[in-house]
This record gives structure tokens, sequence and C-alpha cells, in this order.
């Protein structure tokens, strides 16, 4: 195994004449990871996914994933993807989706039984046809199809996206359970950072096309502080303009995020969650310099 599996450095991707999906990207991914992958919408995740996949080319830069480049091997072995659409054929009854899967996969780790395990546990009958699943039941084969592979690297494109939230549950805890057995790496693009905090544990956060932000995601937010004190306090402090990564506040009040350690008398200074680091980051001014720390990679 490389030391990642999936490095981009000055990674970027042009659509037409004009117009940039990433531009400047730089993301290392350790393996063994599970990653959040976050950004507004536009941001480049998207695009990201579809360059580690082979599906784009990329316009500059470089990227490789599990040790090649494919943009000129395709899909790495190893690799599997799940578009966020999670493609069935919604005729075929779902043993006829597990023989299309293996058909579709005669060259590589294909493992039907693992497969038909799968979706077993997850309460599933073969003889269902596509078109009748829930939307939980949908996701679930998708996931079994795509972990079916016998992926190194497991790359989801908002995966959670059209589910209830019992049934976002359920698709994570699934998920995790193979993790754990596995030991894949993950990517796994999301809006709803709520689904991943207790989940991830590494985080990439793309922005105007960049990263702005990459590491594990506990010693960033140990180098962060969410402050809230009275406004001349904080502004008496003195504190480098480069920490502050956002400030918002009425009034006399103020709220902030910033970067290390520092704490302004009179305020108060706590650890934020990793929806707060996503929002500040989020809302940073677009001129400040990103500020990609790869900390604990």
């Amino acid at each position: 195994m490389t030391q990642y599996v999936l490095r981009a450095d000055g990674l970027g991707k042009r659509f037409g004449r004009g117009t940039w999906g990433l531009r400047d990207c730089d993301v290392a991914l350790p393996p063994g990871r599970i990653a959040a992958l976050v950004g507004p919408n536009g941001a480049g995740k998207t695009t990201l996914l579809k360059l580690a996949t082979g599906l784009l080319a990329p316009t500059e830069g470089r990227l490789e994933v599990l040790g090649v480049r494919p943009s000129s091997s395709g899909t790495p072995d190893g690799l599997s993807f799940l578009a966020q659409d999670k493609p069935l054929y919604r005729t075929f009854r779902v043993a006829e989706m597990v023989r299309a899967g293996a058909a579709l996969n005669s060259g590589g780790r294909w493992d039907a039984g693992y497969v038909r395990r799968l979706i077993d546990e997850a309460g599933i009958a073969m003889t269902a046809r596509i078109g009748t699943l829930s939307g939980g039941q949908w996701s679930r084969v998708a996931l079994a199809l795509a972990l079916g592979r016998r992926p190194d690297l497991l790359l989801l494109d908002e995966p959670l996206a059209d589910l209830d939230p019992l049934a976002r549950r359920q698709v994570m805890q699934a998920l995790l359970a193979e993790v754990a057995e596995t030991g894949l790496t993950v990517l796994l693009s999301s809006h709803v950072v709520s689904d991943l905090e207790d989940v991830c544990d590494h985080l990439v956060l793309i922005r105007d096309g960049r990263a702005w932000l990459a590491g594990d995601i506990e010693p960033l937010l140990a180098g962060h502080r969410l402050v809230t004190g009275p406004a001349a306090e904080f502004d008496r402090a003195g504190l480098d303009p480069a920490a502050v990564v956002h400030r918002s506040g009425t009034g006399r009040g103020v709220n902030a995020l910033l970067r290390g350690e520092a704490e302004p008398p009179g305020c108060a200074a706590v650890a934020p969650t990793l929806e707060d680091l996503v929002l500040g980051y989020l809302q940073a001014p677009a001129a400040a310099d990103a500020a990609v720390a790869e900390v604990g990679a």
C-alpha cells in the first residue's frame, strides 16, 4: 500500500473555455481512514470523485489513486465508486442485479457470496424487484454491489442525500461494520455534517475548487478554538488576523473560529465541533488564503 491512497497535487479540471470545477487542488488521503468530503454545491466534490475514477481527465496537475494515474489507466484496481443516483436497473430482481454485477466485474475481485450476505443482512429478498424497494433498501443493494468489488478505496457521492433519518443511520451502520471487518478506506461526500460527526476520522473540505482544510479530524479540532465574548475584549487581544478563520456577531458581542490555541482574555473559548469547524471555513472570507493542514496524515 502506498503512503496515500489518493494524492492530488495542483489538480485542476476546466469545463468549456473558462469554468473550473477544480483549480490548484491539493489532497493527500492516507489509507485506513473514513474521510468526509464536504463543501458547498459547485465546490468541486463530484469533480474530484470523477477524476479519481478516471471518468474525467484533469486539465492540469497530477492525481494518483492507489499508486496509478486514473487518467492513463482508467478506474484503478481496488477502487469502487457509488454515484449519487445509485444507478440500478429498476425492472431487475435483486438476484439479477447481483448477476449483472458479476458480469460487469468478471476480471476483478468480485465476491458474489459477500454481496449476497450483505443483502441478506439487510433483510432484502433476492426475488424483490429493484423498483419496489424503499430508498434505504435501494441504497443497501447499491452499497453491497459497490463493496462486492472488494475495494481498497470506496468513493461515495452523497449516498445519504435522499434517505430519511432512520435509513441514513442503517446505511451508515452497515458501512461502518464493513469498514471494521475489511479495513478499507472510504471517501464520503455529504452535505449533512451531523451524519459524519461520529463516523469520519478524516476531513477534506473543498471550497472554490480548492482544498481549504484537510487532515485527521481529532487534531484539526484540537488545533482550533470557538470563541465567544465582548467585541471590545476580542479586539483588544490583538490577534494575528491569519488566526481568525471567521468572525461574526451582533452589537457588542463576537463569535469567532480561531486557528491555534489563542484564548482572548475576557472571552470564553471551547473546542469546536466538526460542524463548527466546517461552517467556519465555509463562511471564511473568500479572499483569505486557504489553510490546508495535513494534520495527522
